[in-house]
């Protein structure tokens, strides 16, 4: 059962809230970096908006899939109403839907830089929502692990009172690093599509290790379908950071000259 927030006679979903203070807060972001860089126009507004589709296709149809035998899952319609959403889905939806966006809007330029720093505060945002509502992590003896309500949803280690990994505030921690990081980079990073490119191998690297205390569960090889998904991602996204750094993307143009001693 979803949690559930009581304002009055409102009832709000937890989940969902912290999920819409996220969007809201990319937003914000967004805009402030399009008006920062002067892309406030009809094609950048278009972007957002393909983002916006295809991250809440994405997220529900990859949480859909959530059996290796299909007949399992439920329906597309019980899915999107009361089913599971997946982060690395709805990034994948929201690049998909950007890409068509724009080539409907006949836009060829770059926006991933405008979403970046956006999507790593909304990410962090987000997250406390998960932290509140669902199973943490795996069990753990580490000081600061933390024990969830018992009826929390697929969480055997809760109804046991176990200590667990808080796996969300591990990823909150990453998203606010990684949105200061990128904010500070901003100016730096001349090479358009450099930042977003920057972000998404960072969050694939972070994903994939920690996905080892969350609690998902192992398919083969004791790993998880996240780590099997992102596997060859992060070959690509490797490849992908070498060719930059040779190509010398990420050399923070020189302003001035420094005079010999």
């Amino acid at each position: 059962m979803t949690a559930q927030w009581h304002l009055g006679p409102l009832s709000v979903g937890v989940h969902n809230l912290f999920v819409a203070l996220g969007v809201f807060a990319a937003l914000l972001v967004f805009v402030s970096e399009a008006r920062r860089r002067g892309a406030v126009n009809e094609q950048s507004v278009v972007a957002a908006a393909g983002a916006l589709i295809g991250g809440a296709i994405g997220m529900r149809l990859t949480g859909w899939v959530r059996h290796m035998d299909l007949s399992a899952n439920p329906t597309l319609a019980q899915a999107w109403q009361f089913g599971s959403r997946s982060i690395l889905g709805g990034l994948l939806g929201a690049y998909l839907g950007v890409l068509i966006a724009k080539r409907l809007g006949g836009y060829r330029g770059k926006t991933g830089d405008l979403f970046a720093p956006a999507v790593a505060l909304g990410m962090a945002i987000g997250r406390i929502g998960c932290h509140l509502t669902e199973a943490p992590g795996r069990p753990t003896t580490l000081p600061w692990g933390i024990h969830a309500p018992a009826d929390t949803p697929e969480c055997p280690g809760c109804l046991a009172g176990a200590a667990m990994h808080p796996s969300f505030l591990y990823e909150i921690a990453f998203q606010l690093t990684a949105f200061a990081v990128l904010w500070w980079l901003r100016p730096r990073i001349g090479r358009p599509g450099e930042l977003f490119v920057l972000y998404v191998a960072g969050y694939a690297v972070f994903r994939f290790f920690v996905e080892f205390v969350r609690a998902n569960e192992t398919v083969w090889l004791d790993l998880t379908r996240p780590q099997w998904f992102l596997l060859p991602s992060l070959l690509i996204l490797g490849f992908r950071l070498w060719y930059g750094y040779r190509r010398g993307y990420y050399r923070t143009p020189a302003h001035s000259q420094e005079v010999p001693a």
